[in-house]
């Protein structure tokens, strides 16, 4: 069995572990050798690698080790402690398993969140106040709720009507579409945005996107250990 930790070092008594950064995972190219591949962190950190290893031929399974301030894809997966799913793997137990749909938004990748309504500005300004006192944890994000509640609350409506504004939130794919609200991703969603550089929210990474023309696709899924049981 061959295990990675991207990210972290982990060790096991009854498992051997490669260790590397998650910088040092573009010069890696072995991975396909690999049956589990731990990835170590938040949202943004699983998208960034996912975004490097989603079009591996052999794809491995994923285990999460939630470290950042949010961790909405491990709370989707309820993700089980990661000695609990070492301890299962040394003692040769099948690991459960769910899919995870990925999609593409131009050249990037995205696992549940995008757009460049609210959640930009939220996220922009939970950036701001990643310092001190405030940089680990989630008062950042409540400071910044608070903050922006009014701005909020005047231009929510009007963003809902644009043609260039929109926001994706698939844990909430019960309401498919609500204006350029989408809970859901279509099969394929083009979005003019009139602007060829764009500040973007993609699960919680600010990202700068060339071309105002926006393509948002399906791009399969990706299996992922929960701790949901069957």
């Amino acid at each position: 069995m061959h295990i990675l930790s991207i990210g972290k070092t982990l060790k096991h008594d009854g498992l051997t572990i490669d260790n590397i950064d998650a910088s040092e995972l573009a010069a890696h190219h072995d991975i396909e050798r690999y049956d589990y591949v731990i990835i170590n962190g938040g949202d943004g950190t699983i998208r960034r690698v996912l975004k490097q290893l989603h079009t591996l031929q052999k794809q491995p399974v994923f285990i999460l080790n939630p470290t950042g301030s949010f961790n909405v894809v491990a709370k989707i997966h309820k993700a089980p402690p990661i000695g609990r799913v070492l301890d299962m793997l040394a003692a040769g137990t099948i690991l459960p398993t769910q899919k995870h749909h990925i999609f593409k938004l131009n050249d990037e990748l995205f696992l549940f969140s995008a757009g460049n309504m609210g959640d930009l500005q939220h996220i922009f300004l939970s950036e701001t106040f990643r310092f001190g006192w405030l940089k680990h944890g989630i008062a950042k994000y409540i400071l910044a709720v608070l903050f922006l509640f009014p701005v909020h609350l005047i231009m929510t409506p009007f963003m809902l009507m644009s043609t260039t504004r929109f926001f994706i939130f698939t844990p909430l794919r019960f309401v498919k579409k609500f204006g350029s609200f989408y809970g859901e991703v279509p099969p394929s969603l083009t979005i003019n945005l009139d602007n060829d550089y764009n500040m973007l929210e993609l699960d919680g990474d600010i990202v700068i996107v060339k071309g105002q023309h926006l393509t948002i696709r399906q791009a399969g899924n990706v299996r992922i250990v929960t701790g949901k049981h069957k």
